[in-house]
């Protein structure tokens, strides 16, 4: 018996003991992060899947994890032993976890989770789907914690204040543009739990997430005062000093729960049912007024102050992301270099420019056929050798007090196959069609989406994922409330129409499973183009500037203006990047910039 089944026995047995039908296992922390801390990996430690997108439900003779398109191929290899079935989310008919639950548990029987780790849109979905079954639902019960033993700790690292010169807004200003939208919507309290809004209100970052410059905590926000819960042992001078500065109390981390239900009848509280816990939720005795957290799209919408550090952020990673491919291309040949090799390789790159912090999210490293899992991230297990006739996709980023970055290249290795050839050149396509949309304003990522997706539909072909998501100044990585794509995910707020300002990936890609994976990414910010009698008409501004690999391009598959465009792209990285190339570099670097 696999490490996971026993897991997954000890979970069922802790079930029968206490009378649960269904259990439920988010892949979320107390805020509902995308990305969570070490503590909160409770799937990981259950199924051995190690994907950042899943929810488990177990029942007495049943489990499933739902997961999406990315982490399929990864899902099958390692859910395998385990016990616990492959749930391919948005495919065909397969059951959402919640009606999958309704199916399976019997009158009147029992549903239970830790509500902490469970959105309220989720907790009041069940409330919903189970209501006419007389179940019962148990949102107080921590299993995993019970069979995990030495569970890792909540993190206790120290948070950091990010200065006016770097966000742009104090976080006085900030508060009274959050209490200005609490008006609109009649509340006079708000509740903020998602990690990356608490971050951007009060100017502060953490190291509780690897590789996500965030803090545990939690914020209310009255007419007239504001409260942080936070461990104040991560606080330092600064941090308190600004905090003292606009009134805001420093209160223990936990306390949020009982202050929510100090909350009186008169109070009217706004909350956001996806960025709230369900065991918060159930706390509130007052009114509620559900609607988005307001600092969702005020983050999003990036000041010029914070545009303008983006861009100095983007041309320092694009030095060393260049940098790395080079090295790649000139060495992969003549020495040893596999997967990780590339990981510390590009993380040192990275290392040399001014003002890093870390990576801002888990290098993705993949070669031949692991690329073609979208999210493949490599260890000692699967660290593949670098080899002539593949591709290397790498898919990384750089977190920087100036911003942060998601740039994916597909390097070349030699020669490649025609068919090879074809698919990234039709990757590119993708790619530089999004890049050079001219729309009027009130278009959203799914109009758009399909400009994208058209080279590589013309294929026969798609990538079972989203075409880009915004993304964050030290802050989340994938950033609502934008994105490309051109179906509805009811659980990814990424549908608002695109406002001046929003920086977002552009990120089409090809993925043969046991082949090869192709993803070709830029980072973009939206702009305002010419207002004439039709409207305001917008359009992205590039913000990265490295290669794209020609040994890859097959020209001839090209129209006149994507030729153009590569040509004016690779003029300008040359023109960005040659001040920071050695001489060695430099030629490379006039090659692969060369016009065709």
């Amino acid at each position: 018996m696999t490490e996971a089944a026993k897991n997954v026995a000890a979970i069922r047995k802790l079930m029968e003991e206490r009378g649960i039908d269904a259990y439920v296992i988010p892949m979320a922390d107390f805020h509902q992060s995308e990305y969570v801390g070490e503590h909160f990996k409770a799937i990981r430690f259950v199924t051995g899947f190690t994907g950042s997108y899943a929810t488990v439900a177990i029942t007495k003779d049943d489990a499933g994890l739902w997961t999406d398109g990315r982490y399929f191929t990864q899902a099958n290899t390692e859910l395998e032993g385990s016990g616990v079935h492959l749930m391919k989310m948005f495919v065909d008919d397969t059951p959402g976890t919640v009606e999958w639950v309704a199916m399976n548990v019997p009158e009147g029987g029992k549903v239970a989770f830790d509500g902490r780790v469970l959105s309220m849109g989720d907790g009041q979905a069940y409330e919903e789907a189970l209501a006419g079954k007389n179940v019962t639902i148990d949102y107080e019960q921590d299993l995993v914690s019970e069979v995990w033993e030495n569970r890792p700790p909540l993190s206790e690292k120290p948070a950091f204040f990010l200065e006016e010169k770097y966000t742009g807004e104090n976080t006085g200003h900030k508060l009274e543009r959050v209490r200005e939208k609490m008006a609109e919507v009649g509340a006079t309290a708000h509740i903020v739990a998602s990690l990356d809004d608490v971050a951007w209100l009060f100017n502060t970052r953490g190291d509780d997430i690897d590789f996500f410059p965030l803090v545990l905590a939690y914020a209310l926000v009255t007419k007239d005062e504001a409260k942080l819960y936070i461990d104040e042992r991560k606080l330092n001078d600064e941090l308190r000093a600004e905090y003292e500065k606009y009134h805001i109390e420093v209160c223990p981390y936990n306390d949020i729960y009982e202050d929510a239900k100090k909350l009186g009848e008169d109070e009217v509280v706004l909350i956001d049912p996806m960025k709230m816990n369900y065991a918060l939720y159930k706390n509130l005795n007052c009114k509620v007024v559900e609607g988005a957290n307001p600092t969702i799209l005020m983050k999003a919408m990036k000041n010029p102050v914070e545009i303008e550090n983006i861009r100095k952020a983007e041309l320092k990673d694009s030095v060393a992301l260049t940098k790395f491919i080079c090295w790649v291309k000139k060495n992969y040949n003549k020495e040893k270099i596999t997967e990780l090799t590339c990981v510390d390789k590009l993380t040192w790159f990275r290392q040399q420019q001014e003002g890093y912090i870390r990576d801002s999210f888990e290098p993705l490293q993949a070669f031949g056929p692991n690329a073609a899992m979208m999210h493949y991230s490599p260890t000692p297990e699967t660290d593949a050798t670098l080899e002539e006739g593949g591709m290397l996709l790498s898919d990384t980023g750089g977190g920087y007090y100036e911003g942060s970055t998601d740039i994916t290249r597909t390097t070349i290795l030699g020669s490649i196959t025609p068919e090879m050839k074809k698919y990234y050149t039709a990757v590119y396509r993708a790619m530089q069609n999004l890049s050079v949309a001219n729309f009027l304003y009130g278009n959203h990522g799914w109009s758009l989406d399909v400009l994208a997706r058209k080279p590589i539909w013309d294929l026969n072909k798609d990538f079972q994922c989203g075409t880009g998501h915004g993304f964050g100044y030290l802050g989340s990585i994938h950033e609502p409330p934008t994105g490309f794509r051109w179906y509805i995910v009811p659980s990814k707020n990424e549908h608002h129409q695109f406002e001046e300002g929003m920086c977002i990936t552009n990120e089409p890609g090809i993925y043969e499973e046991g082949y090869f994976g192709i993803r070709i990414e830029n980072n973009l910010v939206t702009v305002k183009g010419e207002k004439n009698k039709y409207g305001q008409f917008m359009h992205f501004e590039t913000l990265n500037f490295v290669p794209i690999d020609l040994d890859g391009i097959d020209p001839e598959e090209l129209t006149k203006s994507e030729r153009e465009w590569l040509n004016d792209y690779h003029a300008q990285c040359y023109e960005k990047l040659a001040p920071y190339m050695d001489e060695e570099e430099l030629e490379w670097l006039k090659e692969y910039t060369r016009a065709i």
